[in-house]
Order: structure tokens, then C-alpha cells, then sequence
């Protein structure tokens, strides 16, 4: 080590230098290129970690998720065990990944190399990332496909009659008969146990059928064409094909020049879906029956404090949603300068992240609210979660609204925004990761 380190310093004699003007000239150099790691880049700016950081924070279960499991669980009262774990869980481990990725400026598989026992740790989070990403970007095709069916002045799952509903299709009536303990016929009466004897009843019952909205088949019947089981396999679904075709092509767009193009992309996929939630609450808190699913949302119980299974749920939101251990976090850090205050990042992404969650919530139950107003029923007769809620459930709200398509196309082009933003950060950047890391 001794002979290379003073062949260095004769080399850099020749040249008329000191080792110490040499780290002046290389620290010069890279400041002149604005990078402070020139082999990894750096970001163009704080903003653009820190929004990076938020929209890969800010998905898909702010939006289908937290609200469904906020009123699940005890409504307002769900905000305590929230809070506990986003303080206790969320934040701590969120400002540890941060912090390990900047201090070493190396990628989740890279950044094991301190302690080589759990290097395998860095292999997981790159093929959760991965598994990840491709769950996520089937999501943002189907978006993309309704996005692209909105563009009709009638929605194509406003109404039955078409080829791909069924009998148990009924726009209004079948909820309503359902809610109040009827049970609707093939012929499209609704039949109550007042109106036959009991026996008759019963008999029917099982012969009865369940009823469907009409966006429930257009999801189910039509968009994915569900074969009848895992023996029969169909053809491709040559639509929905493009459009993952096309949510690939945005991927790859978003990451054309690495950190670079990314870190602008997130000024939009991080923004923007604020922009589209603001205008949908706006129009939501005017529908009739918009307060009814607001104080469902928010009526506390405060019974439930004492489940397990809601301190449960609010651990696993805070993880699902944070994203913390899969990754994405030490590869967005490691592109930081060494001195960037990632603890300070850590609490502005951790804190909107989670207030994103609850101000969703208002978007979507003042909408549901407005549904179940409308068919007459209670709002648990049409709250859901999944997409469950935003390829059926919204969708049927969107559709009775005047101007259906415009709220339509705003709304599944917040879905595929909230997508790509996670997208983008979670599964590109780590698996590029491990690809530089085995080949």
C-alpha cells in the first residue's frame, strides 16, 4: 500500500503537484459540475429529492386504502393508533433509510456491504420493488384504459343493456331492495318477505340472485373478461395490452436520463394529484349527501381502541403507505449531497404523506356520500376499498354526476399520476441498482 500511495505522489511530482492541491483540483471539478458524486449524479436540487420522496410516498393507498380502513376501524378514533405508529414506526425507520443511503451514497444492495451478513436483505427490497412495480404498472394500464373510455359524453358503465351485462345488472332498484331486506327477481321485482309466506320467501331467496352495479360487470365482464376459471385459459385482452405497453413507455420517458428527467417528472406526478383531489372535494362538498359520508367517515368509536386488529391495521397503513424497507428510500437518499438534512425531509415527507391519507378521505366519502344518497341506502351499502373503489365504486358515483366524463377523466388521470410517481421511484431506481450491482 505504501509503494502505490508514493508512486501516486511522484506522479503527481511530475505534474508540479501536492496531494493536496490534487483533492483542491478534484473538489474543484466537482463543484463545477454541480454533482458532488460524479460517477453516481446528485440531484439538480432539494426539491427534487424531497418530491421524489413524496411521490413515492403518496400512492394508490392514500387514496383506496386509508379512508376504507378509517371507518373500518372507529372512524376518527382510528387517527390515534395512526399517529402512534407514524411517530413510533413510520418516521423513525423512514429517517433511518434516508440517512443510509446518504451517508454512504450507495443503492439498497451496495449500502450492505457494511455488515456483508445482510447483504441478502438489499437483494429483497430490490425484488419486492420489482414485484412491486409490476403489480402497480397493470394498475396504472387499466387506469390509463378507463382514462381513454371517459372520453364519451355517455360513460360506458353508466347503464345495463349493454352486450356484457347480465340479468343481475340494475342501475337503482336492486340496492335499494337489497338495503332494505328485499330480494330483487330475475324479472326485475323486487320481492319482500311481507309479500309472500315464509316458506316462499326462503325458497326464492335461493334461487335469487345477487344483484350488480353496472360498473361492477364493465370492471369485471368487459375490461379484465374473467374467464370462467384458471382451466380456461382466454385470449389476450389486446386493449389492456397497449395500455401496459403504454405504462412501460411512460416508465421508461420519466427515467430517460436518470435522476435527471426524474427528478423533473416528480414536479408533476407529485403535484398534480393535489390539484385533481382539491377540485373533486370542491365538487363533492356540493352533492346532496355529501355531509352524510363525511361524518361516516370521521364519527368516532371509540370502543374499537381496545381491538387488536386496529392498532394492526394502522402498523401495516403506515408501512404500505411509507414505503419504508422496500428500498426506494436509501437509493432516493443516496443521491444526495453528504450534508443534505435528511432529518428534516424525513418529517415534511412523513407528515404531508399521512395528512394526504385523511384529506383523501373527504374526497372520497363526500362522493360516496353523495352515492348513497342517490340509491337511497347507507353509506357502508357502497363504501369499498381496492380497487374496488376506484374501478367500480367512484366510477358509479362519477357517472351520475353532470359532465360524468370530465370528473371521469380527471379522476383516473389523479390514479395513473399517483401511480407513475411511485412507479417511477420504487421500481426503476432500485432495480437499477441491482442491475449495476450483478452485471
Amino acid at each position: 500500500m505504501n509503494v502505490v500511495n508514493e508512486n501516486f505522489d511522484d506522479k503527481l511530482a511530475e505534474n508540479g503537484l501536492t496531494p493536496l492541491d490534487a483533492e483542491l483540483d478534484e473538489a474543484l471539478s466537482e463543484d463545477a459540475s454541480g454533482d458532488e458524486n460524479v460517477e453516481r449524479g446528485n440531484w439538480s436540487g432539494k426539491l427534487d429529492f424531497v418530491l421524489s420522496c413524496l411521490s413515492y410516498a403518496v400512492g394508490l393507498g392514500n387514496v383506496w386504502r386509508f379512508p376504507y380502513l378509517c371507518y373500518r376501524n372507529g372512524g376518527g378514533a382510528f387517527l390515534i393508533p395512526y399517529a402512534i405508529m407514524l411517530f413510533f414506526t413510520g418516521l423513525p425507520l423512514f429517517f433511518m433509510e434516508l440517512s443510509f443511503g446518504q451517508y454512504a451514497s450507495l443503492g439498497p444492495i451496495e449500502v450492505w456491504k457494511a455488515a456483508p451478513l445482510f447483504q441478502g436483505i438489499g437483494y429483497g427490497m430490490c425484488m419486492v420493488s420489482f414485484f412491486i412495480g409490476v403489480y402497480y404498472n397493470m394498475i396504472i394500464a387499466w387506469a390509463i384504459y378507463y382514462m381513454i373510455a371517459s372520453f364519451s359524453k355517455v360513460l360506458p358503465w353508466g347503464s345495463c343493456g349493454n352486450d356484457w351485462n347480465t340479468f343481475a345488472c340494475n342501475k337503482l332498484s336492486s340496492t335499494n331492495c337489497t338495503a332494505h331486506n328485499g330480494t330483487m327477481m330475475q324479472n326485475g321485482t323486487c320481492l319482500y318477505v311481507d309479500d309472500v309466506d315464509t316458506a316462499t320467501f326462503l325458497n326464492l331467496t335461493s334461487v335469487s340472485y345477487k344483484p350488480k352495479m353496472p360498473s361492477d360487470e364493465y370492471f369485471h365482464n368487459y375490461v379484465l373478461g374473467i374467464s370462467e376459471g384458471i382451466d380456461y385459459i382466454d385470449g389476450i385482452r389486446w386493449e389492456l395490452a397497449l395500455c401496459l405497453f403504454g405504462s412501460w413507455v411512460l416508465v421508461a420517458l420519466c427515467l430517460w436520463k436518470g435522476i435527471k428527467t426524474s427528478g423533473k417528472a416528480v414536479y408533476f406526478t407529485a403535484l398534480f394529484p393535489y390539484v385533481v383531489l382539491t377540485i373533486l372535494l370542491v365538487r363533492g362538498l356540493t352533492l346532496p349527501g355529501a355531509s352524510k359520508g363525511i361524518h361516516f367517515y370521521l364519527s368516532p368509536d371509540w370502543k374499537r381502541l381496545k381491538e387488536a386488529k386496529v392498532w394492526g391495521d394502522a402498523a401495516v397503513q403506515i408501512f404500505f403507505s411509507l414505503s419504508p424497507c422496500w428500498g426506494g428510500l436509501i437509493t432516493l437518499a443516496s443521491y444526495n449531497k453528504f450534508n443534505n438534512n435528511c432529518y428534516r425531509d424525513a418529517l415534511v415527507v412523513s407528515l404531508a404523506n399521512c395528512l394526504t391519507s385523511f384529506y383523501a378521505g373527504f374526497v372520497i366519502f363526500s362522493i360516496i356520500g353523495f352515492m348513497a344518497h342517490t340509491l337511497g341506502v347507507e353509506v357502508d351499502q357502497v363504501a369499498d376499498k381496492g380497487a374496488g373503489l376506484a374501478f367500480i365504486a367512484y366510477p358509479e358515483a362519477l357517472s351520475r354526476l353532470p359532465a360524468s366524463y370530465f370528473w371521469s377523466i380527471l379522476f383516473f388521470a389523479m390514479i395513473i399520476t399517483l401511480g407513475m410517481g411511485s412507479q417511477v421511484c420504487s421500481f426503476a431506481h432500485s432495480n437499477k441498482d441491482f442491475r449495476f450491482s450483478v452485471f
